[in-house]
């Protein structure tokens, strides 16, 4: 630790804040409100962070230490002076001064925006690693894009998604650190002309346009832990910031117009390529934050090895999350060949042996591809290079699968007209995962099979995790504290140590104490939801969560049906004895993904038609929480007695959402998908709700007629009723064509395969699960001892164990030894 840091005692914290109040702000604490103190705090925090950060970039200089560069889109991050101040062990300190100075630690906690670097799953997972990374003493750098604008901000207007921006950064970002001296040029269109100059080919791109990668770092702390690493975040600067000449002519924005152009590319996360314009500017980014990476990790390499790339497998790992970076492939490629004048055969084999690669998908639709004639023009080098990849992976596939046409075809890199990203990857990387047990058997066996066949070493499964320092000890400490209380604090950082918790679950004070913490986060949870959905829920009934991207697969419809079919029963037999539940729904849906956006309607038509009705009142509440973020997920989760993982079986790579609730006590109702089947495992089936159809007989309904999904609508009277409220009665008194397009899926789908998301045949399966969990939890013992197992059983889902795991079998990096 800085030998003159704040954090000693509390004297010298306060002093540190008074100082930076007045010697950043000039302001004395009288005169400042919760906004500087924030800024001030932050600043104080930040100098620790910088100094280890400082000392961290010396020692790995000095001990030559290999590092892994995980390149991600996405990075969501969310707030961080809390998840700093925790890592740092001064939580107590700061509460308290805070409180001296006048304001308390939550409400300045609440003051710092979500940075708006990632949107879902994959951006969390990838912070996690950061977390976890650091706090294990690995280095590590994470890059990404430093997006001025986050996905959108969601407001629910008359039930309906609409989007405004998220300019995050309208304030600036306290953590970040401008790099301008270390700038990157990246070049895109122009054209690109092949000499011999003494037997060697010479590369040489004219009339290019150039954009400037100006790089932000942004400190990562670990948890206990004296290194710090950094998230290099890079933003697109013009060369050309102003057109004199056509600004002395009068014409202004004009003058702008191709500044404003280049500096897209770094405007907003994820545009909407649902449009040439969008998928060529999607296009730019990914080969933005490639080449800059790139280029900077060369340089890095020179500066310390000079031109010895032999060496660069040995010193660099780079891992791939997702497609989006995959052009940092060719783009090493290029820098090797053309730059640094090295022999194809001896560059193939160090990015082959540099590069490692983990896919999130299973869905065939969703694998990303780009057509030719985007990215030729756009990038000409790199195209002429993937092309000659292209090539030779040809000539290998025919070696090994001869004469074999339709197989050649869907393995190229280069086909009808597209160039094939993962395919790139799976060709390259020495290292390819899949994020859980059943998705990476998927990809083995079924969507990269032939691959696999090639080289079945380079395949393997790595579960997802989280970190327990943000998804427990920060959003829920009391129930940290609680198990603290019970087994000591190792367990934040040596995941197995949780299930010593095990035997608690046969306590009844320890339940008590469980339950009565749960209570406390819904009571907080419902103060937020009456003041901003304006709705009364009960505490007492069971917190059913569904939060997550809002997509078919995840299958929010079938909850939504399951709502409404509730709500008939009660209406038919108010008299019935039925266990009181609030319904809670968060979640996005891309801006051009219409049916994603009328599902959210439908969800909020339910909300209206349940909240407004007083037969159901002290029943049955749904609710629907605009713009899900990681501070809303980090209220909402400790408050979820049931987690809703519903995915189609076999579209799920592996969700970490299932994971953080279930580290904190809530109970999952679930298909046997994704981070599911091993949940299963870890808790016992009899601690877990699993119903309906299997990956397998998923698959195997894809070959059906449309005839199981027509008896199952005419022979099941509940869920007939269900379906045809879609098209008559009060959720579309307004607009009887609002929800047909719902219904048609179901029934017909969209390319002749009615219920694609098998959201018909698993309703029922689905409803009756749901009685059995409504039944469970009027049996306090039994629920609150399932609560706390799922809890103890949750170590293996810690992101340290899937970061151990990586390095075990991927990136062999090295702990520093301080």
């Amino acid at each position: 630790m800085n030998p003159n840091t704040p954090f000693q005692n509390k004297t010298t914290l306060k002093k540190a804040i008074i100082d930076k109040l007045m010697t950043q702000f000039g302001k004395n604490l009288e005169d400042a409100g919760p906004e500087l103190i924030y800024q001030a705090s932050a600043l104080v925090v930040k100098d620790e962070l910088l100094h280890r950060m400082a000392a961290t970039n010396k020692k790995d200089k000095e001990d030559a230490s290999k590092k892994v560069y995980y390149i991600s889109m996405e990075f969501l991050m969310g707030r961080s002076l809390a998840n700093n101040i925790l890592n740092l062990m001064q939580s107590d300190n700061f509460k308290k001064v805070l409180g001296e100075l006048g304001v308390y630690i939550d409400e300045i906690i609440q003051i710092e925006p979500d940075a708006g670097l990632g949107n879902g799953g994959l951006g969390r997972l990838a912070a996690c690693f950061l977390d976890s990374l650091t706090t294990l003493e690995y280095p590590a750098i994470g890059c990404t894009i430093r997006y001025e604008y986050g996905l959108f901000k969601q407001i629910i207007k008359d039930g309906k998604q609409e989007e405004i921006p998220d300019w995050w950064l309208e304030n600036g970002n306290i953590w970040e650190v401008k790099r301008t001296d270390e700038k990157i040029q990246v070049s895109f269109g122009g054209e690109i002309e092949n000499i011999w100059v003494n037997g060697k080919l010479k590369v040489i791109h004219h009339n290019p346009r150039i954009i400037n990668a100006i790089p932000y770092d942004f400190p990562v702390s670990g948890y206990k832990s004296k290194r710090v690493n950094y998230l290099r975040l890079w933003q697109a600067q013009s060369m050309e910031r102003l057109n004199m000449a056509k600004f002395n002519k009068g014409l202004y924005l004009e003058s702008i117009v191709d500044r404003e152009d280049d500096e897209l590319v770094s405007k907003v996360l994820y545009p909407e390529d649902n449009n040439p314009e969008g998928k060529k500017l999607r296009l730019k980014q990914e080969y933005f934050l490639s080449s800059a990476t790139i280029q900077w990790i060369i340089k890095e390499f020179k500066k310390k090895y000079g031109s010895d790339f032999a060496k660069l497998p040995d010193k660099v790992v780079i891992h791939i999350n997702d497609t989006h970076p995959t052009l940092a492939i060719p783009e090493m490629m290029r820098i090797l060949l053309d730059e640094e004048e090295l022999e194809w055969d001896e560059t193939w084999d160090i990015v082959t042996n540099t590069f490692a690669f983990t896919n999130h998908t299973v869905m065939s639709e969703a694998l990303e591809s780009w057509p030719i004639y985007l990215l030729q023009p756009l990038l000409p080098r790199i195209f002429s290079i993937i092309k000659e990849i292209n090539q030779r992976l040809m000539e290998k596939l025919n070696r090994i699968y001869p004469n074999d046409r339709q197989k050649h075809e869907y393995m190229a890199i280069l086909s009808n007209d597209h160039v094939n990203m993962p395919n790139l990857c799976l060709a390259t990387c020495f290292a390819i995962n899949g994020v859980s047990s059943l998705h990476s058997q998927i990809l083995i066996n079924d969507l990269f099979a032939d691959y696999a066949r090639i080289k079945p070493e380079k395949f393997m499964g790595i579960t997802n995790g989280i970190t327990f320092r943000r998804w427990i000890d920060h959003c829920n400490p009391q129930l940290s504290s609680l198990i603290t209380s019970k087994i000591g604090n190792d367990w934040l950082i040596n995941y197995k140590e949780l299930e010593k918790l095990k035997p608690y679950a046969n306590d009844p004070d320890f339940r008590r104490e469980f339950k009565f913490i749960r209570q406390k986060n819904k009571r907080k949870l419902a103060a937020y939801i009456k003041e901003h959905n304006n709705i009364e829920v009960d505490l007492d009934s069971m917190f059913i969560v569904q939060a997550k991207r809002l997509h078919e697969y995840k299958r929010q419809l079938l909850n939504g049906l399951h709502i409404l079919y509730l709500y008939n029963r009660i209406i038919e037999n108010p008299d019935k004895a039925f266990t009181p539940r609030t319904f809670i729904f968060a979640a996005k849906a891309a801006p051009g993904y219409t049916r994603a956006k009328n599902i959210i309607e439908l969800i909020n038509a339910i909300a209206k038609l349940v909240n407004n009705d007083p037969r159901v009142n002290d029943k049955l509440k749904v609710v629907f929480l605009e713009n899900y973020n990681v501070s809303i997920a980090e209220m909402l989760i400790p408050a979820a007695d049931l987690s809703e993982q519903i995915s189609t079986a076999g579209k799920e790579a592996s969700g970490t959402g299932n994971m953080k609730f279930m580290l904190n006590g809530a109970l999952t109702i679930g298909s046997y998908d994704g981070a599911n089947v091993e949940m299963t495992k870890e808790v016992g089936e009899e601690n877990i709700y699993i119903f309906g159809l299997r990956a397998e007989e998923v698959k195997e309904r894809y070959k059906y007629s449309s005839n199981e999904v027509k008896e199952l609508y005419i022979s099941d009277y509940e869920l007939h009723q269900v379906l045809e409220q879609l098209l008559h009665g009060p959720l579309v008194e307004n607009n009887q064509n609002a929800f047909r397009d719902i219904y048609q899926s179901l029934l017909f789908g969209d390319y002749g395969i009615p219920d694609p998301y098998m959201v018909i045949r698993d309703f029922r399966p689905y409803v009756e699960m749901q009685r059995k969990v409504a039944m469970d939890y009027l049996d306090e013992d039994l629920w609150w001892r399932k609560a706390v197992l799922n809890t103890a059983c949750a170590g293996f889902f810690s992101s340290d164990r899937t970061i151990e795991t990586y390095n075990e079998l991927i990136w062999h990096l090295e702990k520093t030894k301080w």
